[in-house]
C-alpha cells in the first residue's frame, strides 16, 4: 500500500501522458461485451484526473482513440463514439478548475461528437488549473506526417528555407505545440509498447509499465507511478556527476 504521503510533491512530474489499456480484456474476465470494459475505463478516467490535479500535474494526456482504432468493427466504434460523447462532464472540469484540450485528427469524428468537444474546449478555456488533454483519432505517425505537409507547404511558399529546419520548428508544428514533451508515460494492461502515442515528444520520457488494466487503475496506482519516477535520475543526455 503506497499513501499519497510518500510522495515528494515538489517533483510532482509537470507532464503526464497515459496509454489506457486493457478495457476489452477486463470486460472479457467478466463475462461482459467490451463496450462494459469501456464504460468502466471512462469512469476511471474521471478519477486519475480529479487525482492528478489534486497532486499539481499541469497536464495530463490520455490516449483515448487511436486512428489505427477506426479499423475496429463498426459497433464497437460506434460505441465508443457514444461513450465519448456520454463522457464529457464539464461541470467536473469546472468544479477542479481543469481546462479541457483535444488533440488528433477531428475531421474524421461524427459531427455531434466533435461538436460537443469542442464546446467543452471552448467553456474551459479560461480554467488555469490541469489541462487534460484527450488524444482522439491520434497517431504519431499521423501527426509527424501533418507536421512536415506544414513546413513543407512554407518552403514551397518562399516563407521558410530547409536551413531554417531543426526540431524546435518541427515541434511547434506537432498539434502539442501548447504543452511541454511529458515527463511521465504509463501505459496499463501489460503491454510493454508505445502503440504510435507521442512518439517525437516521448524521446526523453520515463517509461512506466503496470499490468492492473485501467478500469482498475485508481489512485495508488498513480502513486506508483510517479513514486517510481522520483526514484529515477534524469539527464537527458548527460553524466550523472553533471546532473548532480
Amino acid at each position: 500500500m503506497l499513501n499519497k504521503e510518500e510522495l515528494d510533491l515538489s517533483r510532482i512530474p509537470q507532464h503526464v501522458a497515459i496509454i489506457m489499456d486493457g478495457n476489452g480484456r477486463w470486460a472479457k474476465l467478466r463475462g461482459q461485451e467490451r463496450s462494459f470494459g469501456h464504460q468502466a475505463g471512462a469512469e476511471t478516467v474521471h478519477i486519475i484526473a480529479e487525482e492528478a490535479s489534486k497532486l499539481g500535474i499541469k497536464y495530463l494526456t490520455l490516449y483515448t482513440f487511436s486512428t489505427e482504432n477506426w479499423n475496429r468493427p463498426s459497433n464497437e466504434v460506434a460505441a465508443l463514439m457514444a461513450l465519448l460523447f456520454d463522457s464529457i462532464e464539464e461541470e467536473t472540469f469546472m468544479k477542479n478548475n481543469i481546462r479541457f484540450r483535444i488533440i488528433g485528427d477531428l475531421t474524421k469524428l461524427p459531427a455531434n461528437v466533435r461538436e460537443r468537444l469542442e464546446t467543452c474546449v471552448a467553456h474551459t478555456a479560461n480554467n488555469t488549473g490541469m489541462s487534460l488533454v484527450l488524444a482522439i483519432s491520434y497517431s504519431s505517425r499521423w501527426e509527424i506526417t501533418e507536421a512536415t505537409r506544414q513546413i513543407a507547404t512554407l518552403i514551397h511558399k518562399g516563407e521558410l528555407t530547409p536551413g531554417q529546419i531543426d526540431s524546435n520548428l518541427v515541434s511547434q508544428h506537432l498539434t502539442t505545440s501548447f504543452m511541454p514533451d511529458p515527463d511521465l508515460l504509463i501505459r496499463t494492461g501489460g503491454e510493454v509498447r508505445l502503440s504510435n502515442y507521442l512518439l517525437w515528444q516521448c524521446a526523453y520520457s520515463e517509461l512506466y509499465f503496470c499490468d492492473t488494466y485501467w478500469p482498475d487503475f485508481r489512485e495508488e496506482e498513480l502513486y506508483k507511478a510517479i513514486y517510481d519516477y522520483q526514484k529515477r535520475e534524469r539527464r537527458f543526455g548527460k553524466a550523472s556527476e553533471q546532473i548532480s
